[in-house]
């Protein structure tokens, strides 16, 4: 899963962050390893976007904070610094380190899947994600059909998993007040673009 790119030196949490504040393009940091993310595609920019407004606006007078894309999670246990698509958090972020980039405390995350991330997200950034102990609830998106997985912890090391798949179908998150129709999820979302913008394995990171 990670590509050619991937550095195989060990690098500590605090060389990442260095080398990340000088980068063009992000990447990941895993247990040590600096893994590149892909540019994102137009699918994936246009879901995240559209579930993000939604957001915002469902909770302009609510004490919830939607961040998209560009704030890093630290996952502590795991030793993990990530970039979620979405992010919901209850109340004010918890900073790491007190870096105002760097946040420790999601309640829901979301992740529109690519076809070389797919299969991590599901499984180990999954795994990693249930270390964090706010962390309540995950999206996981696809860009190419109409298709959300929505887990819900039920409790302790339990999880309940509910799929969409129909566009007059409307996900309704369990953890805090919020429903939106597939149809406004995928909202000028074109699934020809996918092949045409030549998403491949090779140039995918994680992200």
């Amino acid at each position: 899963m990670w590509n050619s790119l991937t550095q195989q030196r060990y690098y500590t949490p605090e060389e990442y962050l260095e080398l990340e504040e000088a980068a063009k393009y992000k990447s990941e940091y895993i247990d040590g390893q600096i893994i590149p993310m892909a540019v994102g595609t137009i699918n994936h920019n246009q879901i995240a976007l559209n579930l993000s407004t939604e957001l915002n606006f469902a909770f302009k007078k609510q004490n919830y904070r939607v961040f998209m894309g560009d704030v890093r999670l630290w996952i502590t246990q795991k030793r993990t610094y990530t970039y979620p698509d979405v992010m919901i958090l209850v109340g004010e972020p918890e900073f790491f380190n007190n870096r105002k980039d760097i946040i420790l405390n999601p309640q829901i995350i979301v992740e529109v899947l690519s076809k070389s991330t797919k299969g991590y997200d599901r499984e180990d950034k999954f795994q990693a994600y249930r270390t964090i102990s706010t962390f309540q609830e995950y999206l996981l998106i696809d860009q190419t059909r109409i298709h959300v997985e929505q887990f819900s912890k039920t409790g302790k090391k339990q999880w309940a998993l509910r799929e969409y798949d129909e566009e007059d179908e409307a996900i309704a998150l369990v953890t805090v007040p919020f429903e939106i129709s597939l149809q406004d999820l995928y909202n000028k979302v074109k699934f020809e673009l996918v092949e045409s913008e030549g998403e491949s394995d090779d140039v995918e990171g994680l992200g």
